[in-house]
């Protein structure tokens, strides 16, 4: 079956059912015209996803791999998977990122309970666009073991890495500091021409977005500290009314 997913038509040939149903939101109406790429699971990749990943389904093992090969595929069509949390504040999106258990789920969540005009684009595993006006960060079906998410894309604002402390602090973080953080959070391909146009990518990630460091604790001000940092606006004409 054919899906629109992050501006591409994308071919899923799949052998389980589970993606069926799990991609079934970016189903494209038109199942005919040529698509952008194909991925298919081979044998040899299930067997050595499924060693693993015990206790998961045949469908699921397989999912995994089919979004692992998708992104292998797309950074020579200016296209690169992100490991992290994409919010939308009025229009713009913001990415957080952190190494499993720096509070990316739980910072993210606040966003929600304390902003208005906010909404979760993609809560784990988002695509970026490359265009001539910067990034666009686009939902997919892949969004993390919370599950939240849409089918939307949003021009990127600013990258902002976590780190759990104590008080609230963050600042703006020099581009050999993204780039030494921004590696551990993509997938750079086997291949030579989609491993190049990774480099590219990343290159121009960080030449084009903000990005921050946000040392945190789980409060209010928290919240506060990065959307003001990052949007330039004041907090209290964004933040929730008590009871909405």
């Amino acid at each position: 079956m054919i899906y629109d997913i992050a501006g591409l038509r994308i071919n899923i040939e799949n052998r389980c059912s589970y993606t069926d149903n799990f991609c079934k939101a970016y189903l494209s109406k038109d199942q005919t015209s040529p698509v952008d790429l194909t991925t298919r699971v081979t044998m040899e990749e299930f067997l050595a996803e499924k060693e693993t990943s015990e206790g998961f389904s045949d469908g699921y093992i397989e999912n995994i791999c089919l979004y692992r090969n998708i992104c292998k595929q797309i950074p020579t069509l200016n296209r690169l998977l992100l490991h992290a949390a994409i919010l939308e504040y009025d229009g713009n999106g913001y990415a957080f990122l952190g190494r499993s258990g720096t509070g990316k789920s739980t910072h993210t969540q606040l966003w929600l309970n304390y902003l208005s005009k906010t909404r979760m684009i993609n809560g784990d595993k988002p695509i970026l666009q490359a265009t001539d006006k910067g990034f666009l960060a686009y939902g997919t079906p892949w969004m993390g073991k919370e599950n939240l998410g849409c089918n939307a894309s949003i021009p990127l604002k600013g990258l902002c890495f976590l780190e759990q402390a104590p008080e609230n602090s963050i600042r703006k973080l020099i581009p050999s500091e993204v780039s030494a953080r921004l590696f551990a959070q993509i997938l750079l391909p086997q291949d030579e021409a989609n491993a190049v146009a990774t480099l590219d990518l990343v290159d121009r990630l960080i030449m084009y977005t903000p990005a921050y460091l946000l040392r945190c604790n789980i409060s209010e001000e928290a919240v506060q500290t990065s959307f003001e940092e990052m949007t330039g606006l004041a907090y209290e004409t964004a933040r929730k009314n008590k009871g909405e």
